[in-house]
Protein backbone atom coordinates (compact mmCIF):
# COMPACT_ATOMS: atom_id res chain seq x y z
CA UNK A 1 0.00 0.00 0.00
CA UNK A 2 2.54 2.68 1.31
CA UNK A 3 4.52 1.28 -2.36
CA UNK A 4 1.26 2.80 -4.70
CA UNK A 5 0.79 5.43 -2.46
CA UNK A 6 5.14 6.80 -3.30
CA UNK A 7 4.33 6.13 -7.02
CA UNK A 8 0.92 8.17 -6.75
CA UNK A 9 2.32 11.08 -4.84
CA UNK A 10 5.88 10.50 -7.36
CA UNK A 11 3.25 10.71 -10.29
CA UNK A 12 1.23 14.08 -9.06
CA UNK A 13 3.82 15.93 -8.16
CA UNK A 14 5.77 15.69 -11.35
CA UNK A 15 2.36 16.26 -13.14
CA UNK A 16 2.10 19.85 -11.43
CA UNK A 17 5.68 20.58 -12.08
CA UNK A 18 5.16 19.99 -15.41
CA UNK A 19 2.12 22.03 -15.81
CA UNK A 20 3.93 24.86 -13.75
CA UNK A 21 6.46 25.38 -16.68
CA UNK A 22 4.61 25.11 -18.79
CA UNK A 23 1.98 28.01 -17.82
CA UNK A 24 4.88 30.49 -16.12
CA UNK A 25 4.24 32.88 -18.47
CA UNK A 26 0.35 33.23 -17.57
CA UNK A 27 -0.95 35.76 -15.96
CA UNK A 28 -0.41 39.83 -15.26
CA UNK A 29 2.89 40.98 -16.36
CA UNK A 30 4.02 44.71 -15.95
CA UNK A 31 6.50 46.66 -19.36
CA UNK A 32 10.20 46.71 -18.24
CA UNK A 33 11.71 47.84 -21.50
CA UNK A 34 11.41 51.40 -22.56
CA UNK A 35 9.52 49.84 -26.04
CA UNK A 36 6.77 48.30 -23.65
CA UNK A 37 6.52 50.99 -21.56
CA UNK A 38 6.25 53.18 -25.24
CA UNK A 39 4.19 50.65 -27.05
CA UNK A 40 2.28 47.65 -25.66
CA UNK A 41 1.95 48.53 -21.46
CA UNK A 42 1.60 46.10 -19.69
CA UNK A 43 0.31 42.74 -21.21
CA UNK A 44 -1.93 39.97 -19.62
CA UNK A 45 -1.55 35.96 -20.97
CA UNK A 46 -4.16 33.77 -20.68
CA UNK A 47 -4.85 30.53 -21.68
CA UNK A 48 -6.91 31.57 -24.70
CA UNK A 49 -5.76 35.10 -24.77
CA UNK A 50 -3.86 38.31 -24.20
CA UNK A 51 -4.24 41.59 -23.31
CA UNK A 52 -2.68 44.46 -24.61
CA UNK A 53 -3.52 47.53 -23.23
CA UNK A 54 -6.85 47.12 -22.14
CA UNK A 55 -7.46 44.58 -25.52
CA UNK A 56 -7.96 41.30 -25.86
CA UNK A 57 -6.81 38.81 -28.65
CA UNK A 58 -7.58 35.02 -29.24
CA UNK A 59 -4.12 32.91 -28.53
CA UNK A 60 -3.11 29.84 -29.14
CA UNK A 61 -0.23 28.03 -27.86
CA UNK A 62 1.84 26.02 -30.64
CA UNK A 63 4.71 24.63 -28.80
CA UNK A 64 7.70 24.57 -26.51
CA UNK A 65 10.37 26.44 -27.95
CA UNK A 66 13.87 24.58 -26.94
CA UNK A 67 17.17 26.55 -25.26
CA UNK A 68 18.78 27.17 -28.89
CA UNK A 69 15.77 28.78 -30.28
CA UNK A 70 14.45 30.43 -27.45
CA UNK A 71 18.73 32.03 -27.37
CA UNK A 72 18.12 33.12 -31.13
CA UNK A 73 15.60 35.71 -30.46
CA UNK A 74 16.17 36.51 -26.85
CA UNK A 75 19.02 37.76 -25.05
CA UNK A 76 19.31 33.94 -23.07
CA UNK A 77 22.25 31.59 -22.19
CA UNK A 78 21.75 28.50 -24.61
CA UNK A 79 23.37 26.24 -22.00
CA UNK A 80 20.90 27.29 -19.09
CA UNK A 81 18.23 24.88 -20.25
CA UNK A 82 15.76 27.70 -20.85
CA UNK A 83 12.73 26.98 -22.59
CA UNK A 84 10.07 29.01 -24.33
CA UNK A 85 6.52 29.39 -25.92
CA UNK A 86 5.54 30.14 -29.39
CA UNK A 87 2.00 31.32 -29.62
CA UNK A 88 -0.44 31.91 -32.66
CA UNK A 89 -2.51 35.28 -32.36
CA UNK A 90 -4.19 37.46 -34.42
CA UNK A 91 -3.48 41.63 -33.57
CA UNK A 92 -4.42 43.65 -36.82
CA UNK A 93 -2.32 46.01 -37.86
CA UNK A 94 -4.10 48.92 -37.90
CA UNK A 95 -4.44 48.08 -33.74
CA UNK A 96 -3.38 51.53 -32.12
CA UNK A 97 -2.08 51.15 -28.67
CA UNK A 98 -0.17 53.21 -26.21
CA UNK A 99 1.00 56.53 -28.13
CA UNK A 100 -0.55 55.64 -31.64
CA UNK A 101 2.02 52.53 -31.82
CA UNK A 102 1.20 49.47 -33.64
CA UNK A 103 3.41 46.14 -32.84
CA UNK A 104 4.19 45.51 -36.27
CA UNK A 105 3.64 48.48 -38.83
CA UNK A 106 0.58 47.89 -40.47
CA UNK A 107 0.58 44.42 -40.67
CA UNK A 108 -1.14 41.93 -38.41
CA UNK A 109 0.60 40.67 -36.01
CA UNK A 110 0.65 36.91 -36.13
CA UNK A 111 2.96 35.34 -33.92
CA UNK A 112 4.40 35.52 -29.99
CA UNK A 113 7.14 34.27 -28.52
CA UNK A 114 7.78 34.26 -24.65
CA UNK A 115 10.58 33.46 -22.15
CA UNK A 116 10.52 33.81 -18.83
CA UNK A 117 13.59 33.84 -16.41
CA UNK A 118 12.69 34.56 -12.43
CA UNK A 119 10.30 37.32 -12.50
CA UNK A 120 11.16 38.78 -15.92
CA UNK A 121 9.62 37.95 -19.25
CA UNK A 122 10.49 38.54 -23.05
CA UNK A 123 8.20 38.54 -25.47
CA UNK A 124 8.99 38.53 -29.11
CA UNK A 125 6.26 39.74 -31.85
CA UNK A 126 6.02 38.15 -35.44
CA UNK A 127 4.14 38.69 -38.52
CA UNK A 128 3.72 36.43 -41.36
CA UNK A 129 1.83 33.22 -42.10
CA UNK A 130 4.43 30.92 -41.63
CA UNK A 131 6.04 30.24 -38.26
CA UNK A 132 9.14 32.21 -37.55
CA UNK A 133 12.48 30.35 -38.05
CA UNK A 134 14.09 30.40 -35.29
CA UNK A 135 18.05 30.34 -35.94
CA UNK A 136 20.42 32.26 -35.21
CA UNK A 137 21.29 34.44 -38.59
CA UNK A 138 17.55 33.52 -39.49
CA UNK A 139 15.81 35.68 -36.78
CA UNK A 140 17.71 38.56 -36.53
CA UNK A 141 18.00 39.22 -39.54
CA UNK A 142 14.24 38.86 -40.53
CA UNK A 143 11.50 41.38 -41.84
CA UNK A 144 9.31 38.94 -39.59
CA UNK A 145 10.70 40.02 -35.90
CA UNK A 146 8.54 42.98 -35.29
CA UNK A 147 10.02 43.40 -31.45
CA UNK A 148 11.07 42.27 -28.38
CA UNK A 149 9.54 43.93 -25.47
CA UNK A 150 10.51 42.87 -21.69
CA UNK A 151 7.92 42.90 -18.78
CA UNK A 152 8.51 41.99 -15.01
CA UNK A 153 5.89 41.02 -11.94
Amino acid sequence: MRKYFAIFVTAMLFAVSSFAGLAQDLGYWRAASSNAATITGDIGIGKAKVIINFATFPLVQVRRLNPAEVSSVFDADVNAGIEGTLYRSRVPGNKKFLHHNTLCGDENTTWMATYVSGKSMQVAFFSGDTEPVFKFGAIQNSPALCGVYTYVR
